[in-house]
């Protein structure tokens, strides 16, 4: 990926690429922003997500009928935690728990059982919010299904706390193939995870910033690109940009002279 070479320390933003997926809903901010401020925004995910087989997981030894409660920080966990459960003629008994990160993962549930006639715990936001929940139910055994990438948060709290628990590697982030984005220049990326930060380097391992600003959403993907020796421009959320589109608009605003 090649970028400018231009020496001013700051230049107007004209092109951002978004390291994830182009949104669905056409009412999404980041169409708002670009055509607010008249910038081009592409999406391109840095990451895929890759099943592990049913076969390999037994490998794991994790009998999920011997837990009593299942732990969900993403969609994909839950896509996968069924998809495995069918592929091992597993049927996960009604009295099962569900503790899930945030009220869209739970929504998500839905997918795949009727919600109303089952218990489940739902977190604000954040791993440290559901934490909040675990205090309250550290009798159950748990199982929770996860990628080979993974917050310590939620474990290290079970280890602490001497919870009984089982980690379930059900699928793997591994980089996408970026190599038709070679001869393309950006003056911004926006990264959310640290595994996105690696992609870019696996694809481009000679990769010079230079004048490409670079965006970050939290706290380890902004140690991530610290950590790879690139410049943090724009570290979300923000005080008064809780989202990374807010981030963006205020750094485009002032970039663009606006």
């Amino acid at each position: 990926m090649s970028t400018s070479t231009d020496k001013e320390s700051i230049k107007p933003v004209k092109k951002i690429l978004v390291s994830q997926p182009k949104p669905a809903n056409d009412k999404s901010p980041y169409f708002s922003l670009a055509k607010k401020y008249g910038v081009q925004i592409d999406f391109r995910p840095f990451i895929q997500i890759e099943p592990v087989g049913y076969k390999e997981f037994r490998k794991q030894k994790v009998d999920i009928l011997a837990h009593t409660a299942v732990i969900f920080t993403s969609r994909n966990a839950v896509d996968h935690f069924f998809k495995l459960c069918k592929d091992l003629k597993i049927e996960v008994p009604s009295d099962m728990k569900y503790f899930c990160i945030s009220e869209q993962t739970s929504n998500y549930l839905q997918k795949y059982i009727q919600v109303r006639k089952r218990k489940v715990f739902v977190g604000q936001r954040t791993a440290l919010d559901l934490i909040e929940i675990l205090k309250k139910h550290k009798n159950e055994k748990y199982v929770f299904p996860c990628s080979d990438i993974r917050k310590d948060d939620i474990p290290n709290f079970f280890e602490k706390n001497g919870v009984e628990w089982s980690e379930a590697i059900i699928y793997r982030t591994v980089a996408s193939d970026l190599s038709d984005l070679s001869d393309v220049n950006y003056d911004l990326i926006a990264f959310f995870s640290p595994s996105g930060i690696n992609s870019l380097f696996v694809n481009f391992p000679e990769f010079k910033q230079n004048n490409t600003r670079i965006a970050a959403f939290g706290p380890t993907t902004a140690k991530a690109v610290k950590d790879a020796n690139l410049h943090l421009d724009i570290e979300a959320p923000l005080p008064n940009a809780p989202s990374m589109t807010g981030a963006l608009e205020l750094y485009v605003k002032k970039a663009n002279g606006l």
